[in-house]
């Protein structure tokens, strides 16, 4: 047989010098293969050299195959519509939780369920297996982590961005382009409310925001409680300059149980009671100016470590032994009680020695202290914490103005107050149930984090889409300005602003359409005059969201519109999604290699000889022209 690029034998001279090397190449050049003879690799895997053949027979060589057989490749304007609608049903996930007349989710993962309607909450729990849609996930989850409040109204600003954008791109305008005129946009509608943004009374303006972050939580009821204790525990961060470091500064503590307007702020240190043994009944549990030791040692009696080996001749060296183990333990707890010290802390375990010991000599100790609080304790007092009990002086010691143990529902908790370094607070949160206290936990640190950008940015602005409306109003009287297919876009962007204010009617059960109405005659015809007016869910209408009170961080909107915009840009920017499926068999991956998945022709051909050669199965089915099935030595 002559093949269509050469003579007979020509092609076998080819299949004989290239079969092995191809072989081992498909074999990813294992070691175990580059010495073994042609033949037994032929007996080992025959299939491969059956491909060899058939393409020697059919006069072709190997081409440059770059995806593995399975991988999912999708392009073009089908793909990036794929995209939008993807994040569309991410938005719509979280769409009803906007706003204080928002809805709460139930995600249940396992055994666990989790009552919440915060969007980065939400979004994280979802597992959301979208790549593209993954991109919303990613700046709710920034959201949180920099302003703490506006998670869900990111990503209905991106998802809705898209979805105003899809129509355009079905009508062939270049992504590209869009990317280019949304940044600019983008640009433009932070300068408008950079100029929107005012500084009051710092702390009104922090009451008021706290207040506004809390409204559309589910402890919104309780924000007089809840929003004075904020503002106090940040302010005194920010008064000695530490409220970067919030998270470690101010702890927050859960016990189940009781009313929430049981809830209180500890200004000093407050962690529950470790695990304790015999003889922790009899300690003093109150303290006035006391000496405290922070540890980092354990402070039980240990046998030796299990390889040790000790030669003995007479019971007495035993014995000898035996007691030199106990003086090492009491030579610690006589250390300690040395240093003057009148509450031990440790991070490590204090045995029922160490327990009974500190006892009778009027002392109060506590092991296994988490690290966060041993931190807070050290940071609070003045201490310092210690690896060794050598040494020890009273330049190591913290002290407080007042401890004691005291219970809180059906807890213990060791409290830490008049310390020497007021920054430190535990805010102690109360609840019916295990998910009404985790997400009490959630609004107190998004209250938080924003009452901290508030004091960063120094300005607000009004919340109830006031800003959105004002903006959007802009945008749409800039679009008029430009000519061409910028025009749409930025009238696109100005609509999918208005999706704040919309959705909050709806939530509310308010009719959208007439509101919004309102709302764009409204700021059309007074301009900046009306730049506070924004949804009133209260008594179904438009009002000064400003004069009633709902204030937010300028710093949250900004951040809001930045994000979504460069997600809005990231997801236009796709124009091929290529999923690669899991490792498969050597065979799998040769039919790849080999096959290209094609259904016809020389690839149906390949494909078919390869699927029988791993089967074993019976020798029949349809070959390309001019070509048979072969049997060699390692066939079956």
């Amino acid at each position: 047989m002559t093949s269509r690029n050469g003579s007979s034998s020509e092609v076998e001279s080819w299949r004989k010098s290239k079969a092995k090397a191809f072989v081992k190449e498909l074999l990813e050049n294992d070691e175990m293969y580059m010495d073994m003879p042609e033949a037994q690799l032929y007996r080992l895997y025959p299939q491969h050299f059956v491909i060899i053949s058939i393409m020697a027979a059919m006069g072709m060589r190997p081409g440059i195959i770059i995806l593995r057989e399975g991988t999912d490749t999708s392009q073009g304007t089908p793909q990036l519509v794929s995209n939008i609608n993807a994040c569309q049903a991410v938005a719509d996930a979280v769409r009803t939780t906007l706003g204080p007349r928002g809805m709460d989710k139930l995600v249940a993962t396992g055994s666990k369920a989790t009552i919440s309607n915060d969007g980065a909450t939400i979004m994280k729990l979802l597992e959301i297996a979208h790549p593209a849609a993954k991109t919303l996930v990613d700046i709710s989850m920034s959201q949180d982590m920099s302003v703490g409040d506006g998670t869900t109204s990111v990503v209905l600003l991106a998802a809705e961005l898209l979805t105003k954008l899809k129509p355009l791109i079905e009508e062939g305008i270049s992504p590209t382009r869009m990317i280019q005129t949304i940044r600019q946009t983008g640009r433009l509608a932070v300068d408008k409310v950079t100029a929107l943004a005012v500084a009051v009374d710092q702390q009104e303006m922090l009451l008021k925001c706290a207040s506004t972050a809390l409204n559309s939580k589910l402890i919104s009821s309780h924000q007089d409680l809840f929003a004075p204790m904020v503002v106090q525990a940040v302010t005194k961060l920010h008064e000695a300059g530490n409220v970067e470091e919030l998270s470690e500064w101010i702890a927050i503590k859960r016990i189940p149980g009781g009313d929430v307007r049981q809830s209180f702020l500890v200004e000093g240190v407050a962690f529950q009671k470790t695990f304790s043994y015999a003889g922790f009944e009899q300690m003093t549990k109150k303290f006035e100016n006391p000496k405290i030791l922070l540890l980092n040692v354990e402070l039980e009696l240990k046998s030796e470590k299990e390889n040790a080996e000790v030669r003995i001749s007479s019971p007495a060296e035993y014995q000898s032994i035996v007691e030199a183990e106990w003086q090492v333990i009491y030579d610690k707890l006589d250390a300690c009680v040395s240093s003057g010290a009148n509450i031990v802390l440790s991070k490590l375990p204090i045995g029922d020695l160490a327990t009974q010991y500190f006892a009778d000599r009027g002392l109060f100790c506590a092991g296994r202290v988490t690290d966060g609080d041993m931190k807070r304790v050290a940071k609070a007092t003045n201490g310092s914490i210690q690896t060794t009990t050598n040494g020890l002086t009273e330049k190591v010691l913290g002290t407080c103005g007042w401890f004691e143990e005291k219970q809180v529902g059906d807890e213990r908790f060791n409290l830490f107050t008049q310390c020497p370094s007021t920054l430190t607070c535990t805010i102690v949160l109360r609840g019916g149930t295990e998910q009404f206290i985790a997400e009490s936990e959630r609004s107190v640190h998004d209250a938080l984090m924003v009452v901290k950008r508030t004091i960063q940015s120094g300005s607000v602005v009004a919340g109830g889409g006031a800003v959105e409306m004002f903006v959007s109003n802009a945008l749409r009287k800039h679009a008029l300005e430009i000519e061409g297919k910028e025009q749409m876009i930025v009238t696109a962007y100005s609509k999918a602003l208005e999706v704040i204010p919309r959705q909050l009617c709806e939530n509310a059960g308010l009719d959208a359409t007439d509101i919004l109405a309102a709302l764009r005659r409204k700021h059309a015809k007074d301009g900046d005059e009306a730049r506070w007016y924004g949804v009133n869910i209260e008594e179904d209408g438009i009002m000064d969201t400003f004069a009633l009170g709902v204030w937010e961080p300028s710093d949250n909107k900004i951040n809001s519109i930045q994000a979504a915009t460069e997600a809005a840009c990231v997801i236009l920017s796709i124009d091929e999604t290529v999923i690669s499926p899991k490792s498969q068999d050597p065979g799998a991956q040769a039919s790849g290699m080999m096959g290209g998945g094609g259904g016809g022709g020389f690839g149906g051909a390949m494909s078919n000889a390869m699927d029988i050669a791993n089967s074993g199965g019976p020798r029949s089915g349809q070959m390309a022209p001019g070509v048979s099935y072969m049997k060699g030595r390692g066939g079956a």
